[in-house]
């Protein structure tokens, strides 16, 4: 499979995107025309339009097999899901393992369905079992400040970082100062080719890309941002937090694939 072949695809694939968000997000905007002031808030809306039209539950679907062998078997104690949007990680959680989940979702729109699918899942705000904050991955201060500066056991990145404004930094925040010790990392992101030739059209590609999903980025090197880590110790002296770490692809994806998987499990020290 050639990369100008998967392009026409991608391409194609923000067309069907746009038609799936455009007329419910259009009748939001006609029912309040001061949206027109704020593009940032009209693709939020137009986000979790596609999201609730059917969109998400087949994002959630094609990397079902993936989630079930990443999340399921690691997650555990409290739960921290970055990009929660609608709560599909809940479906992968083992309750018997799973204490506390917590939903990181910026996006307030997303909200109603997210409070369903922990509710769905078990998970309730009334006995603290759920919590949801409306923030992004990057704001650690916030989030560290709305869990009393509790660390948590397990964070969960799905298909999220991409979109998260300086992704590198945040990474390095999370792990650092969020991440309890021996805590667990789970990476499952579409991320910048290896290939030259794919990564030249992911770049090409981003910039409409990344208007259309809310500001999703096709060229983020996620899984280096990982796996290359390094943290300031007590003594100033930076090192890998990593005990352990591995990376995988996801199965039966081709190279010149330009949504490009990688599936990690990276335990902190």
């Amino acid at each position: 499979m050639k990369a100008t072949t998967v392009v026409f695809g991608i391409l194609m694939h923000n067309w069907f995107c746009i038609k799936m968000g455009f007329f419910p997000t259009l009748k939001e905007v006609i029912a309040r025309p001061s949206l027109l002031l704020s593009p940032a808030e009209i693709s939020r809306i137009f986000m979790a339009k596609l999201w609730a039209g059917g969109f998400g539950d087949g994002i959630d679907e094609a990397g079902r097999s993936t989630k079930e062998h990443l999340i399921t078997p690691n997650a555990y104690g409290s739960v921290l899901d970055l990009g929660a949007g609608h709560g599909h990680t809940t479906l992968y959680l083992d309750h018997a393992k799973v204490t506390r989940y917590i939903a990181l979702e910026p996006n307030v729109n997303m909200h109603p369905l997210l409070r369903k699918a922990a509710f769905d899942a078990g998970y309730h705000e009334s006995d603290g079992s759920f919590v949801l904050l409306p923030c992004g991955a990057e704001e650690t201060s916030k989030i560290l400040a709305a869990l009393d500066s509790k660390p948590v056991d397990t964070i969960v990145s799905v298909l999220t970082l991409c979109s998260v404004p300086g992704p590198q930094k945040a990474i390095h925040n999370l792990v650092r100062d969020v991440l309890a010790p021996g805590g667990i990392f789970l990476l499952y992101e579409h991320v910048l080719s290896h290939r030259s030739d794919v990564a030249w059209w992911q770049r090409f590609c981003t910039p409409l890309w990344v208007y259309v999903m809310d500001g999703c980025r096709l060229d983020c090197p996620t899984d280096i941002y990982c796996a290359d880590l390094e943290v300031e110790d007590d003594n100033g002296v930076m090192s890998s937090p990593w005990k352990e770490k591995e990376l995988w692809g996801q199965v039966d994806e081709p190279e010149e694939h330009l949504l490009w998987h990688q599936v990690g499990k990276f335990v902190k020290n």
